[in-house]
Formats: structure tokens, C-alpha cells, sequence
């Protein structure tokens, strides 16, 4: 199975996007990237982080997207932006055993960096990693995310 993958960004994050961008679309594990931007060249490159942040989690809830890689200055407002859509979980992470553990014990489907935070080649590493894990059902975290699930279902319901 390959991945439907996102990426996007704010002005901060907009090289790291690009670049990783580039690179998943040489990647065989991924069957489409999207970028929802920003780009240099849109009238809207200073759109605010978290509208690239909800824009992601909605495609991911609504089923146009697999997996998503955002990054901003930081990458905790494109993590806490996206997080507001119900049934996502995104994590920022900025080394190897959380970007791991991000899919393999929380189901995580969204990564997130800070530009300003980590070196390209790192991001990029990180980036390769994170698409290769997948989560499993089956594991002792499962029934974490799903105590996760039940609380989002019933604080929806009110």
C-alpha cells in the first residue's frame, strides 16, 4: 500500500516543506503528495499556521489523505491547530524515538517540525522515517488510543 501524504506550511516553515516535499514525491512508498501550501508565490504565503493545520486534519477525517507533514517556526501551532479536528492525533517531534513512538504508540497521523527548531537534514531524516511505521491494532497501545477515541466521541456528543 502506498501513502497519500500532505504537506503544508506557514511562511516560517515553507523551505522545509518544499524540501521534504520533493523528496516524497521520489519516494516509492508514497502514492500522492499534496501540498496545501504555503508557496512563495501565493497571494496568501502569510496565511496564519493554523489554517494549514485544520486544512490538513479535515482531509485526513474526510479520507483524501493518509498521513500529513506540516511544518511552522516551531511546529507546535501546526500540531495544536490540527489537533482541534476531531479523530486526528498530530505530534511534533523532532527526533528519532518520538517520530517512532508517534505512530507506533499513539496512531498518530500527522508529523510536525519547527524550521526554526531543527537543521533541514534532520527534518528530512525524520520525515523518511515517520512514513515508514505504521501503527498496529493489535498492539498493548491500542487500547490507549482507544480510551483517546471514546473521550473525543463523548465529549462530541456532549
Amino acid at each position: 500500500m502506498t501513502l497519500r501524504v500532505i504537506l503544508g506550511s506557514d511562511e516560517a516553515g515553507v523551505d522545509y516543506k518544499d524540501q521534504v516535499l520533493a523528496d516524497l514525491r521520489q519516494d516509492p512508498r508514497v502514492g500522492k503528495v499534496v501540498d496545501i501550501g504555503v508557496n512563495r508565490a501565493d497571494e496568501d504565503f502569510t496565511k496564519a499556521y493554523p489554517y494549514i493545520g485544520i486544512a490538513a486534519g479535515e482531509m485526513i477525517r474526510d479520507g483524501l489523505a493518509d498521513r500529513a507533514i506540516l511544518f511552522c517556526g516551531t511546529g507546535l501551532g501546526v500540531a495544536i491547530s490540527a489537533n482541534k479536528v476531531e479523530g486526528i492525533r498530530a505530534a511534533t517531534a523532532h527526533d528519532s524515538f518520538s517520530v517512532e513512538r508517534s505512530v507506533l504508540s499513539n496512531a498518530c497521523q500527522i508529523l510536525t517540525m519547527g524550521q526554526r527548531v531543527i537543521g533541514l537534514e534532520l527534518a528530512r531524516r525524520l520525515a523518511k522515517e515517520w512514513i515508514g511505521y505504521t501503527f498496529d491494532p493489535t498492539s498493548a497501545s491500542a487500547a490507549k488510543v482507544q480510551v483517546l477515541a471514546e473521550f473525543e466521541g463523548a465529549a462530541a456528543r456532549g
